[in-house]
């Protein structure tokens, strides 16, 4: 940690916003992570209708199928459904530009993938992940590295990513998730658009 993290309560929320994407893409949500799923209220918004979507999908789901989806959307026999890469969406295959890209980035910020961990750099948990961490001031190098990170790194790609994830074919509790991660990454390039 830095010690420089945000005081400001809309970056807190934009950074938990982005952990949460991060948790639920890196892993299907354990029976706690789902119960507390379950108790996000509704309030006004396309964003607050995500969180509602969100809720009911929580509650309409177990651990044991949501372990189950998670496991045909994103790993699957051969190949899941959905594949949650950079460089699969920036180029069609993986492994590529992009994920050489993102390294060179992470290298430069001091950020590292943590041990144990299998996945490529650019899957959207680890982005999200990062991203969150650069907003909250997390890192050393500062929150001033989010939106650069965001315009380089998530905004590419991340909403067709998410929107893909909606309609999935495989997809119940996803869905949310998707809808969800597309709007969140939606209002975000929409902000950095707008004048300074």
């Amino acid at each position: 940690m830095s010690g420089t993290e945000t005081n400001d309560p809309v970056d807190a929320e934009r950074a938990r916003l982005f952990a949460l994407l991060g948790r639920l893409m890196g892993s299907a949500p354990d029976t706690p992570l789902l119960a507390r799923l379950k108790l996000l209220r509704p309030v006004e918004g396309e964003l607050g209708e995500a969180y509602a979507a969100l809720a009911a999908a929580a509650a309409a789901t177990t651990p044991e199928a949501v372990e189950r989806e998670f496991f045909n959307l994103f790993i699957g026999v051969g190949r899941g459904e959905v594949l949650p890469y950079a460089s699969y969406y920036l180029t069609g295959f993986l492994h590529e530009r992009p994920l050489a890209d993102l390294r060179g980035d992470l290298a430069r910020l001091g950020i590292e993938r943590a041990e144990g961990v299998s996945e490529p750099e650019d899957h959207i948990a680890f982005v999200c992940e990062t991203y969150a961490g650069l907003i909250a001031g997390a890192f050393a190098p500062g929150p001033e590295e989010a939106a650069p990170f965001f315009a380089r790194h998530i905004r590419p790609w991340a909403a067709r990513m998410f929107a893909d994830l909606e309609k999935a074919e495989a997809a119940g509790f996803y869905r949310a998730v998707g809808r969800l991660g597309r709007l969140a990454v939606e209002i975000e390039s929409a902000a950095a658009d707008l004048p300074a």
